[in-house]
């Protein structure tokens, strides 16, 4: 995969932090900035595929009953 360079604006701030990162971990400016855009890539794609999935669902009808949303609802609370 053939690379390019990219110009983008960020804090003076947040530049510091990243060459302190890099100095810690022994990797380069735009090791990082890979790396962080990996991560950002692989949960966006997951969050709108999920997305996607559940529009699909709705579209098809296909939605929790009352006894599984009060199901659901009941793990996530805890009675006092």
């Amino acid at each position: 995969m053939s690379k390019i360079n990219v110009t983008f604006r960020t804090d003076e701030e947040k530049l510091r932090e990243l060459d302190a990162i890099g100095v810690m971990a022994d990797r380069d400016r735009s090791y990082l900035l890979n790396e962080a855009l990996d991560g950002y890539l692989e949960l966006r794609r997951w969050q709108l595929d999920e997305i996607t999935k559940g529009l699909a669902e709705a579209d098809a009808g296909d939605f929790a009953s009352d006894e599984e949303v009060t199901a659901a609802f009941g793990r996530w609370t805890r009675a006092d």
